[in-house]
């Protein structure tokens, strides 16, 4: 018996409504708290509230994971900087932020792009205010919006279809010397985002919007301002006395720029805060040691209330800090048991070179020892975790002492990730770094410039545009004899970039591969017993997550700007993608010229079984 055409055409229309009158997945908080139980999308900067970035896809596995291969790639035009973004997936779209807040959307099985905004940033105006880098590290997604920050100090809403602006707010701006290039994160239907900008005079802080229409909430000053005039709340004045009077003409520091956690259940989110500026404590008027200026809230963690900001605890990493030790690497929720009682802890392995582990409902200080070679300190206090620091740490005018880490840190923005089967924490650490400081006697505060306050003894670009400090960093100087260091065994001569696997619990390194850094690419971990890398140099590669077995590597030929990789699902099929590559890389004044072999900056999907040959890319020389 024939159906009638009538009948064919019928259905078909029916099932052409039923499809596109289907709901569809919007993200709102239950969505996002709920991200670590599915691997089909990547929701948020670091997968889960938690920053774990685990994901349960088992598909790719470590017995397969030597048959991925390219599936798609895609140039991404915009360049300028490193490709530091972790990309959000939903609903089979990749989203991604490049140089200069350019936003993308991509088709995640084919790689075509669906739409591009650009929110044509002023170039020329911004350019002189930026730190460390025409960088971002990512996105925020809420309902139907992906929420984006602009380097020059705006956030964006954009509607994940069209990619039009739905709502705009301001977060500060680059005349004020602020800049801005973290992944906003979402806690209860806000928007969070710190700004950058310790090295110049800047008041650090973070703020909340509401995610639905960019309404402002909240903020909260990391560090206190002039003492004058009224506290912004309690705690503000607590941290007044452990500042000089005067430190807050200077800035003070203390931004955010990297660093958030979200913890539903005990309803606070978590930020770390960045160094005290300028670096010496001497320039902030007083040693740590002989009057007790901790400088609150600069290398701190700090918990909060996300409805009002209200400050809950805190956890203060490095006291005075004097060396760049910003606090603000990931933070990272997981549930291990200590000493035989389950404990819902919060871990960072901080740039200081310590890997802490605390209560993350009290602050309470559980454990901490050294990931990597430090001679900084001699180790932390057993009870409260504050640094025993050695004398010869606290640095001035009379002789330079080399000091481990540098300014780089151990571990620096380059995301880690956590595997619960395995129990092991993933960090791509610099295994040994070091500087030379030396206290500018002779500092002089530029309002609007950086102003760093140390000479590097070698480096001619120790203050950036400082010409008289890069004039002294030329001079010979005396060197004074460095502290012991402590810490693991610092892997061979020349080879600095390690990814260590490292046991929360029992603080101890369970395996090391070669490979990695403290800055520029990352991890992810998966159900498949596997970690994911993306090494600086331009490999991705793939671990076994118990072992360290090395069971895949690639050349993507971008050769450095890398960023972390993701994991997502669509239509049954696993896939993994990173970004890499920087374009043109524009001068800096008292910074050398950018590399003569950048890449132009790509996005590369892998699967099992992808066919793609990895395209080759033509150097582009700096400008």
């Amino acid at each position: 018996m024939r159906t009638p055409l009538r009948v064919l055409i019928g259905i078909s229309l029916a099932i052409t409504t039923l499809t596109a009158q289907a709901p569809k997945r919007l993200v709102d908080d239950a969505t996002l708290r709920n991200a670590r139980q599915s691997g089909e999308d990547w929701l948020t900067y670091g997968h889960d509230p938690g920053e774990t970035r685990f994901s349960p896809l088992s598909q790719i596995d470590a017995a397969n994971v030597n048959r991925l291969g390219l599936a798609w790639s895609m140039d991404l035009n915009s360049g300028g900087g490193n490709q530091e973004a972790t990309p959000l997936v939903r609903n089979g779209v990749i989203y991604a932020i490049t140089n200069w807040s350019v936003v993308i959307a991509v088709d995640a099985r084919t790689g075509k792009e669906k739409w591009r905004w650009d929110p044509e940033v002023n170039q020329d105006a911004v350019f002189p205010k930026i730190c460390c880098g025409v960088v971002h590290r990512g996105l925020a997604m809420y309902g139907n919006l992906v929420i984006a920050p602009i380097i020059d100090g705006r956030l964006q809403a954009l509607d994940m279809d069209s990619g039009k602006v739905v709502w705009e707010a301001r977060v500060a701006y680059p005349q004020d010397n602020y800049t801005m290039t973290m992944a906003p994160r979402i806690a209860k239907g806000k928007v969070i985002v710190g700004v950058s900008g310790a090295e110049y005079p800047v008041r650090g802080f973070f703020s909340a919007f509401d995610a639905a229409t960019g309404h402002f909430a909240w903020k909260f000053y990391t560090v206190p301002g002039d003492p004058s005039k009224p506290f912004e709340n309690a705690a503000m004045k607590k941290a007044s006395t452990t500042w000089d009077a005067d430190a807050w003409k200077l800035g003070g520091g203390g931004s955010v720029w990297d660093g958030m956690a979200y913890d539903p259940d005990a309803d606070l989110i978590y930020v770390g805060t960045g160094n005290a500026g300028p670096w010496p404590e001497d320039l902030r008027h007083g040693k740590n040691e002989k009057n007790g200026k901790d400088n609150l809230y600069a290398c701190s963690v700090l918990a909060v209330r996300p409805d009002t900001g209200e400050l809950k605890w805190y956890f203060q990493m490095v006291p005075g800090d004097s060396w760049d030790y910003d606090s603000v690497q990931q933070l990272l929720l997981a549930d291990v048991t200590v000493k035989g009682k389950p404990r819902k802890v919060l871990m960072q392995a901080n740039k200081n070179g310590f890997y802490y582990v605390l209560d993350r409902v009290t602050g309470q200080f559980i454990s901490g020892q050294p990931f990597s070679q430090l001679n900084w300190a001699r180790g932390l206090n057993e009870e409260t975790g504050r640094p025993i620091v050695n004398q010869a740490a606290h640095y001035g005018s009379e002789g330079s002492v080399a000091l481990t880490p540098g300014p780089g840190g151990a571990h620096n923005w380059s995301p880690m990730s956590f595997n619960p089967a395995t129990g092991l924490v993933y960090i791509p650490t610099s295994a040994f770094s070091s500087l030379d400081y030396l206290l500018d006697e002779n500092f002089v505060y530029k309002p609007g410039k950086s102003n760093l306050g140390v000479i590097m003894p070698g480096r001619p670009t120790a203050d950036a545009g400082d010409a008289r400090a890069a004039e002294a960093a030329k001079k010979p100087v005396t060197k004074l004899t460095p502290p012991p260091s402590i810490g693991p065994e610092p892997p061979p001569p020349g080879q600095r970039g390690i990814l260590v696997a490292w046991d929360p619990v029992t603080q101890k390194e369970k395996w090391r591969a070669t490979g990695g850094g403290s800055i520029g690419g990352g991890t992810s971990t998966t159900a498949g017993n596997l970690v994911f890398q993306v090494v600086p140099d331009g490999r991705f590669v793939a671990y076994r997550a118990d072992n360290g077995e090395r069971l895949f590597e690639v050349k993507t030929d971008l050769r450095g700007g890398m960023g972390p990789p993701i994991t997502y699902m669509v239509d049954g099929k696993q896939y993994v993608t990173l970004m890499g590559g920087t374009g043109k890389v524009r001068a800096r004044e008292g910074y050398p010229p950018g590399p003569s072999n950048a890449a132009p900056p790509k996005m590369m999907t892998f699967v099992l079984d992808g066919k793609m040959p990895i395209p080759v890319s033509a150097p582009v020389s700096a400008p």
